[in-house]
């Protein structure tokens, strides 16, 4: 007998139990060049995809200052400042740029700080909402990058503060220096890697923010998610989002797209409701990493 059970969903998540979001968000990632360098081919459609982003009741943005270099923070201030009361906007710093898709680590404190310093320009914020380390930088002492953070959020010049491709034992190290409210690792239906790092971020009350939630080279080879979507009458890159905002309350989700039609079809996939039957099906693209 099927087991037509919705799986629970909840619509919104507290970031830091004080900045509530809708757990539909969007990544300004490609809103810029090929290999997320320089202008986007299309910056009349890029800031119209920012635009609708708001129109349709978005209100968490994740970006950094190495898309583009600058140009995904630049854009977002071009198209939506000044911005709507409840919109926050996550940025990040500690990655580099030496051209399209080479993204050197830096995360000495000295470059963090003028990192920090041009997102707080572009974005013509006195403070970022949620501030993240891009990567934990092998060069530098993992301390050292941890009390710039310390310092710069009791300078006010970040509220939160989130990071990006970590495992449990560096995000409890953080947690000795600062509040750690958000984790930013690579997450997918077929992807598993961090099933640690996401069920001690629910156990913690933290927002785990899934990059690369679609893998789109691979999805049309996924026989469940074709299955599962068929019967929700939605494609299998909806379901796969889908099931990342079923899989635990806690999880942010930040497609990312340059168009608006594709981002609207995005948005459609909080509105598929899973079931127990959707998810234990889902739950065969599973594999070891």
């Amino acid at each position: 007998m099927a087991d037509n059970t919705t799986v629970s969903n909840p619509k919104t998540f507290k970031i830091g139990n004080d900045l509530e979001v809708k757990r539909m968000g969007f990544g300004a990632m490609r809103i810029t060049g090929e290999g997320i360098w320089g202008p986007p081919k299309d910056k009349d459609e890029a800031l119209r995809v920012l635009k609708r982003v708001v129109e349709l009741g978005i209100n968490f943005i994740d970006t950094a200052d190495s898309y583009g270099p600058n140009v995904s923070e630049e854009l977002i201030a071009e198209a939506l400042y000044p911005y709507p009361k409840n919109l926050v906007i996550a940025t990040k710093g500690g990655l580099t740029r030496t051209g399209p898709n080479v993204w050197p680590i830096n995360a000495h404190p000295n470059h963090l700080r003028k990192a920090l310093e041009g997102s707080l320009q572009r974005l013509k914020l006195d403070r970022i909402d949620l501030y993240q380390l891009h990567r934990v930088d092998p060069e530098v002492p993992y301390e050292k990058t941890l009390e710039f953070l310390q310092q710069v959020q009791e300078e006010g010049l970040v509220k939160h503060i989130g990071l990006s491709e970590v495992d449990v034992d560096q995000i409890k190290k953080a947690q000795e220096y600062v509040k750690v409210v958000s984790v930013q690792n690579k997450y997918s239906v077929d992807f598993r890697k961090w099933e640690d790092e996401l069920a001690y971020c629910e156990a913690q009350d933290m927002a785990f923010i899934p990059w690369n939630p679609i893998n789109a080279g691979n999805i049309g080879e996924l026989e469940p998610l074709s299955r599962v979507a068929q019967k929700h009458e939605a494609t299998p890159y909806q379901v796969a989002l889908s099931w990342l905002l079923h899989k635990s309350p806690n999880i942010l989700l930040i497609p990312g797209t340059s168009k608006v039609k594709h981002l609207e079809e995005n948005v459609k996939a909080a509105s598929i409701n899973l079931t127990d039957e959707d998810m234990r099906e889902l739950e065969k693209l599973r594999k070891e990493e």
